[in-house]
This record gives structure tokens, sequence and C-alpha cells, in this order.
């Protein structure tokens, strides 16, 4: 498995993540997605997106405000409970969370204060006064945007229970100990469902969806060695879950949560319906009653999905006395699904010929064309950003009208004509 600092310089250097704020030496646990690091973001939440809601007559989507109602979070129980207990350091004054320390300080062995609880959610303050009366937070899951958004949807969407609600979007916690790379940040972005179930059917909903979602990662390339569950104990518990587990990776710094699948039971929407006064039951037409759903909650990172992602795609092997490295991602993930490279760019009909091809393919796929270096370093480049497949245009495709097509893993080389390129990957690519 590829170390830390190697597949950090590895994005650094091709464009998928850089240090934000870089120039003014970095903000701490803040990090920018790069040219590459977008697409791959964006190929992971469209993947998502489709699978769990286009496909789905079950599921539809929300996007819901990130700054909402104060009370929202009083209702949710995030302003009473969502709290770590805090330690400083008497000596060298770093933090750290108090269940991640023993006695002793970890940097210099000083003495460490009483524990304390800190509250994780980012305050803010709306409109031009700051006071109570205008306090605000950064909303610290997407979730609640989804529960208090119940009705609405419901009612809009005539949907029958079992239903779910599936959002993306930005999220934020103030974490006292955030690090190893993009794995835990202070802002962050969720891929949350909130499947709606009748009471006594989420035992049965809740082993379906984990299942479900464990076989997602492995669909898109993570390898099942590098996956397992963990079942929360009674005291990991949070204060709203019933029953939860977490699909953990294996990444570079040991086993860690890659997503987690609540039982929520019916506490959240019981929880805004006590805080706003409103009814948020649904009328259950079998039985004529009135019931309060139980919910079940497949809860992901976007962020720890691509980092597992670059992760477990990292190769390295030998070929002809080289080190070959290549992220072998799958091919809706990689970012960049087609280089078009010129053999010789010095010779002009040559690289126009190989313009006009990534021109026309580009309506189709996300292309590079590439004409900075010797063929066999273009190669590289490529394999390194795990681009699929490679088109190469050379002195015989200005007679033959042809190009080779190089394949990323094996490295297997056909040659198509140019008027049957665009099929071929098309066919390729959704293979």
């Amino acid at each position: 498995m590829v170390d830390m600092d190697t597949l950090v310089s590895l994005c650094k250097r091709r464009g998928f993540i850089f240090q934000s704020s870089e120039i003014y030496g970095g903000f701490g646990s803040a990090w920018d997605y790069g040219p590459l690091g977008v697409e791959l973001k964006r190929n992971i939440k469209n993947v998502w997106w489709r699978d769990l809601v286009q496909n789905r007559e079950d599921i539809v989507g929300l996007d819901a405000s990130i700054l909402m109602s104060p009370r929202v979070w009083i209702a949710s129980g995030h302003v009473e409970k969502f709290t770590d207990p805090l330690v400083d350091c008497k000596s060298c004054k770093r933090r750290f969370k108090a269940d991640q320390v023993g006695d002793r300080c970890p940097e210099c062995d000083g003495e460490l204060t009483e524990a304390r609880q800190f509250n994780t959610m980012f305050k803010t303050f709306v409109g031009p006064v700051e006071d109570e009366a205008s306090v605000a937070y950064l909303r610290p899951e997407t979730a609640q945007g989804i529960f208090v958004n119940f009705l609405n949807v419901q009612s809009a969407t005539r949907r029958k229970l079992p239903f779910g609600i599936a959002q993306i979007g930005k999220a934020f916690r103030n974490e006292i100990t955030p690090g190893n790379f993009t794995f835990r940040t202070r802002e962050f972005e969720q891929m949350e469902l909130e499947y709606f179930v009748k009471p006594g059917t989420d035992e049965e909903w809740f082993d379906y969806w984990l299942e479900e979602r464990l076989s997602w990662y492995k669909r898109y390339g993570i390898r099942e060695g590098n996956l397992h569950l963990r079942e929360h104990g009674p005291e990991e518990l949070s204060h709203y879950s019933k029953r939860t587990c977490d699909i953990e990776y294996n990444f570079p710094f040991g086993w860690s949560e890659l997503e987690g699948i609540a039982n929520r039971t019916d506490f959240d929407l019981h929880r805004h319906a006590e805080f706003s006064g409103k009814d948020m039951t649904y009328f259950d037409e079998e039985t004529g009653e009135r019931i309060y759903p139980y919910v079940i909650e497949p809860s992901g990172g976007i962020d720890r999905a691509a980092l597992a992602f670059l992760v477990d795609a990292h190769h390295e092997e030998e070929v002809r006395g080289r080190k070959r490295v290549l992220l072998r991602l799958h091919h809706d993930l990689a970012p960049v699904k087609v280089a078009v490279l010129p053999l010789l760019r010095n010779r002009p009909e040559i690289v126009a010929l190989a313009k006009e091809i990534a021109r026309d393919l580009r309506p189709h796929f996300v292309v590079m064309y590439d004409d900075t270096a010797s063929i066999g370093r273009l190669y590289r480049r490529q394999d390194e950003i795990g681009t699929p497949y490679c088109v190469t245009v050379d002195v015989q495709s200005l007679e033959d009208r042809a190009v080779t097509v190089r394949e990323r893993d094996s490295m297997e080389q056909v040659r198509p004509p140019i008027a049957e390129l665009k099929e071929m990957l098309l066919d390729k690519l959704a293979s």
C-alpha cells in the first residue's frame, strides 16, 4: 500500500489536491482540489447520485440551505450534545480530544488539564449586529435539512413508505484534532441518504442498506480485503441511534471510518415536531393511522471516499527495468477518460490532426491533449493520473487515418480507424 507522504506528493504534483492558502504558509486542515481532484470528486458525486437517485424509483433529491434556523440545532440535540472532551497540555499548549490520549501529553509528556466539553459546531452571526438573537451555525451535517423538509418533500412527490431523500453538500465541524491529509477536516462534503421506513421494518432495511453501501465501494474498485464492518458498542452510539455500523477502510494510517450506517429511529421527526409545533407524522393508508417513520441513514464523506479510491488505485510495478506508477481508477471515476498525444510535436500536420481528434472527442469525454514530452513520458504521466486510454497520432495516421489506442492497466495497443474511434471508446469506457 502507498504511504501517505507519497500520495500527498502525487496529489500536489499532478493537480489533485493542494494545501489551502499555501502561499501564506497554509491553513490548518484546509485543502483545495485542483483540476484533476475536482473532476474526481465530481465523478464520485455523479455515480453516487446516479445509483441512489436517478436509477431508483424510491429516492428523490434535495439541496437544503447551509444556514438554518438555530432552533433546528437545538431540536436535533447538536447545541447540547455535539461536543468533544477537550484537554490542553500545560507545557506545550497543544490540544487533544480527551478520548484519544492517556494521562500525559503524547507530544512532550507534559501534564494535561482536566477534560472540558467543547461544542464542535461553527457559530456565526446573521445580520449586522452580533448578539444572541442573531446567532446561527454552519451545519455540521446535511441530514437536518432533510428532516425539516420531510413534509414538503412527501407532499410534493406523493411518496409512500419506504422512500428516501438524498443530499450532497458541504458540512462544517470545528474538529479539535483534524489531520491525516483530507481524512479529517473542518470543512467537508457529505453524501447522505435518509431512508424513511415503517417502524418494525427498520432492522430489515438497516441490513439492506449496509450491504448495498458496502457493495457500492467494491463496485467502483475498492478491494474487498481493504474493507470491513465495525459495529458500534452501546457506549459509542449517538444520542439518536438505535444501531450504527461503520464501513471502515484500511488507510495508510490504519482502519478508519469510510461511511456510517445508522438507525436513527423516529428521533429526529419527533424532536422537530416537539420544537416546531408541526405535525411531522405520516398517514399510513394501509392501517389508517398516523405514524412517525423510522429512518435508516447511510452517511459518507466525499473527501474520504476520494482518498480511499486514490489509495486503493495506486500501484507500482517494474516495466523493462523502470518503475511504473499508475492509478487503476474505475472508468467512471477517472478524472480524464482519454488523452490525445501527437507522436511528433515538431510536425504541424500531426499536431493539427491530434488537436482535431481531441476536439471531436470532447463533447463525449473529459479529454486531455498533451505534446510537452516524448511519448514514453506522456504515457507515464497519464498512467499516474489514472487515464484509461491514450490515443497516439503518428506519421502513419496521416496516411491510413488510423491511431494507436493504449489501455492503461495492460498497456495493450490496438489501431482503429479515426472514424470508429469515438464509438470504440464509448463502448470500452462503458464496459
